[in-house]
């Protein structure tokens, strides 16, 4: 992608300030949100924004949704270069699914503590441990550690791609402790080894916290990323009577949009819904049933590497072309096949 160069560059470009948590110095004006579009048309580019983004990027972006979703976006667009606003791992997956287009993500500093919990050579030592398991590793992990994986899967669909696997071989599922769990609650599968790692904002997402939330809003539904620490307290509370269990839905974030607009024609627009994830979630779910009451179990969940993503970034990398993503072709080959394996069982699901 060419960038604009210093005679093009808008004057907000003056303004944008790179310190240590990031790039600020532009706010989210409609003047702003005229001159990203207008880049993006220049330089051929379409904007993603991942559900956990501020509502002003997500306002700005071509498509909004969950990262598997917006990959397989980025695959079928016909612009040559795709602006993936979210965390690393994320535009990695994305130029997994789109080789020949340039990826770019407005600060490469936005990681992810889920995908940094397991490394590749971790995997390789746990897979010599178990030389006949089966790998399967969430989306959200490292190119390196996909290209070392089986089947990968979605917070959507990890049930159904661990059932798929024939009972009698084990499975070693990564990275996450919550998700995997919830995965081994539902198949009853017990030859399934589970890595320790957590997405620190979810993991931060407690029990006593939800409890506390379902007791003071006893009419509300439940909607609770499998990743929270607290999905197995939902699910204690619907099986223990003191929250309606057909009120508890245990759900990706792609899910979480589908079930607020049924919420919404089913019980009116009085409703509220108490949501467990990041925050950013709110914004989605609020724009998909405006008439519902979102309210977030932990009002504090905000991940840091995905506010990021700023104004002040998205404007810096359209147009000084900033920073590319790249990964290895063949890691990027095996990568894909392991993504490809999991499409061929037939629920894509939701990338988170």
């Amino acid at each position: 992608m060419a960038t604009m160069g210093a005679k093009l560059a808008p004057p907000l470009m003056g303004q944008v300030f790179d310190g240590p948590s990031g790039f600020t110095g532009v706010e989210a004006t409609p003047e702003w949100a005229q001159e990203v579009k207008r880049l993006a048309r220049a330089q051929n580019a379409t904007i993603l924004a991942h559900n956990y983004q501020l509502p002003e990027i997500q306002d700005v972006a071509d498509h909004v949704g969950d990262s598997l979703a917006l990959s397989r976006i980025a695959a079928a667009a016909p612009e040559d270069t795709i602006v993936f606003c979210g965390v690393h791992f994320m535009a990695e997956t994305a130029k997994i699914l789109s080789p020949a287009k340039t990826v770019l993500i407005p600060d490469q500093r936005a990681g992810c503590s889920l995908a940094d919990s397991i490394t590749a050579d971790e995997l390789r030592s746990w897979k010599a441990e178990f030389p006949n398991a089966v790998v399967v590793s969430y989306v959200n992990t490292t190119a390196e550690v996909k290209a070392l994986t089986d089947i990968c899967c979605t917070s959507s669909n990890a049930v159904d791609v661990v059932a798929s696997i024939d009972p009698d071989r084990e499975v070693l599922f990564l990275p996450d402790q919550f998700l995997g769990a919830h995965v081994k609650r539902v198949t009853g599968r017990e030859n399934m080894h589970i890595w320790a790692g957590e997405c620190h904002v979810h993991a931060g997402i407690n029990g006593d916290e939800l409890t506390e939330q379902a007791r003071t809003h006893p009419d509300a539904d439940l909607f609770v990323h499998p990743e929270c620490g607290c999905a197995t307290s939902a699910l204690y509370l619907a099986g223990e009577g003191a929250f309606p269990a057909d009120r508890v839905h245990i759900l990706s974030t792609g899910g979480m949009i589908d079930a607020a607009k049924q919420v919404s024609e089913q019980r009116g627009q009085a409703t509220q819904v108490l949501v467990a994830t990041e925050i950013g979630m709110l914004h989605q779910l609020r724009k998909a049933a405006p008439g519902v009451d979102f309210q977030a179990v932990n009002d504090r969940a905000s991940c840091k590497y995905m506010k990021m993503i700023t104004p002040a970034a998205l404007l810096r990398c359209l147009v000084e072309g900033k920073d590319e993503v790249h990964v290895d072709p063949e890691t990027a080959a095996r990568g894909r096949n392991s993504v490809q394996r999991m499409i061929e069982i037939g629920n894509p699901g939701g990338g988170e």
